[in-house]
Parts: C-alpha cells; structure tokens; sequence
C-alpha cells in the first residue's frame, strides 16, 4: 500500500457500514479520502475520530443520484486536490419489496444510485486519472448477488442491478484493454455484510436484528480486508472480482 501514500480516494457511501471502514482504512494508509454521502455530519464525525491518523479523511455532501451534484463534487476534488487517483463505488440500494410488489418509482431509484451513479462516478474518475497520466484504480463493492439469483423474491430487482455491475467491471476492463491504459478495474463480490443495509431498504430493524443474529454473515472489516489485498496487489496484477461468502453460507 506504500504506493497509495499521499494519494487521492474517492469512497462513496462513507458514512456507515462497508463505505466507512473503507475509509477509516485507507486514511490510516495514507490516503486522501474523499468521504461522499448524504449523510454529511455522520462523515464529518469520522473524520474528528481520524485526526492524527497518517491520512486525512475530507467529507463531501452529495447525493449520487444528482448528476450535477457528482459533476460539481469531482470539480471540487480537482480544485482542492488535483484529482481521482483510486474511487471505491460502494454506495447501493434495495427495496424490501418483491418485484410483483415493486413501483416503477422503486426501479428508477435503485437503478440510479446502484448502476448510473456507479457509472459516471467511473467515468469521471477514469477522465481525471488520464488527464494526469495517473494508472489509478476502480473498484466496484458488487455482491454473491451478481453472480446468482436466490429464491429471495424481496432482492430480485437489486439483485438485477447487481448483475448489470458484473458485466460492466468487465466492459470497462475491455474498454480499458483496447485504450492500452494501465488504470485497472476490480469488484469485490462478498456475500450477507452485517451492515445498516437491510434497514436502510426498510425492512424491520427488529427483524433485521434477528436475521442478522441467525444467519451466517460477514462484517465490513471482511470487505475491506479483500479491498486492500485488490489495492495492493503489484501493477501487472488486476484482480478482477473477488466472490467470498460467510463460512457456513447457505448461498
């Protein structure tokens, strides 16, 4: 990780769960993390937490579904920071709901904040990096989910979004291939991640507490344990997806 000292992170979703202890981790690498959420105060309060760390952690309001908003937060990480050097997509959604259930106001939600936002994010990092001539690095938070569909009727469509993020790491990878560009492209697939999540798409938090307490699941630490063995692997080496599970999974 020595090589990422000093350089400029773009985390989105950093203000809970996997985006937090992504950026707790990368800040006391050295990094330069750029802490994007909604949730600004709840960025903000990490950030007081990681003073004195040999990074520095930089919370950004936005919301990802607003295209103007991601525009103007690379503008600003241009401006104070001269640019994208590795983004970690992390920020994703679901509905409690079953895909009979499910409005086409559901959809458009979930499919702008998992699949579009994940995209221009891309885009714009991907820009930034060969603007400075910097072989940065995209990582994709993906899930099991991208790569089965399970008898959970309640995560079909989020599911569906999960497999549109699987095929566009490797679409990118290709895309990247055919420019001869040494940015390299990852997704990190891992399976249940005890986390804010399943509250967050409105399943009972009582509910969820249990689930959590039944089922075999993985902490956020987990996924960014595999995040960093992705960032420090040599630059000849790109780890395209990494699947893990919780042992003992039933899926």
């Amino acid at each position: 990780m020595e090589r990422w000292e000093g350089r400029v992170a773009l985390v989105t979703g950093a203000s809970a769960g996997i985006g937090a202890s992504v950026a707790r981790r990368l800040v006391g690498h050295g990094m330069r993390v750029v802490g994007a959420a909604r949730s600004l105060d709840r960025v903000q309060a990490i950030a007081e937490e990681l003073k004195g760390q040999p990074g520095s952690l930089i919370p950004m309001k936005c919301d990802l579904t607003k295209d103007d908003q991601v525009l103007d937060m690379f503008a600003r990480i241009k401006q104070d920071l001269g640019g994208v050097d590795v983004c970690i997509n992390n920020a994703g959604m679901g509905v409690d709901k079953s895909l009979l259930e499910e409005t086409p106001e559901d959809w458009r939600k979930i499919l702008d904040l998992n699949v579009v936002a994940l995209c221009l994010c891309t885009r714009e990092a991907v820009a930034s990096m060969k603007e400075r001539g910097v072989d940065g690095h995209i990582i994709h938070i993906n899930s099991v989910l991208g790569h089965c569909v399970l008898p959970m009727s309640n995560s079909h469509f989020y599911t569906g979004t999960k497999h549109m993020v699987t095929a566009l790491t490797e679409a990118l990878r290709q895309e990247l291939r055919q420019d001869n560009s040494n940015i390299r492209i990852s997704a990190i697939s891992p399976g249940l991640v005890e986390t804010e999540f399943l509250m967050r798409s409105g399943l009972d938090p009582e509910i969820a507490r249990k689930l959590y307490q039944e089922t075999p699941s993985l902490q956020a630490d987990d996924v960014t344990d595999s995040l960093i063995h992705v960032l420090s692997a040599p630059p000849h080496v790109q780890i395209h997806d990494i699947v893990f599970r919780p042992t003992k999974s039933r899926y």
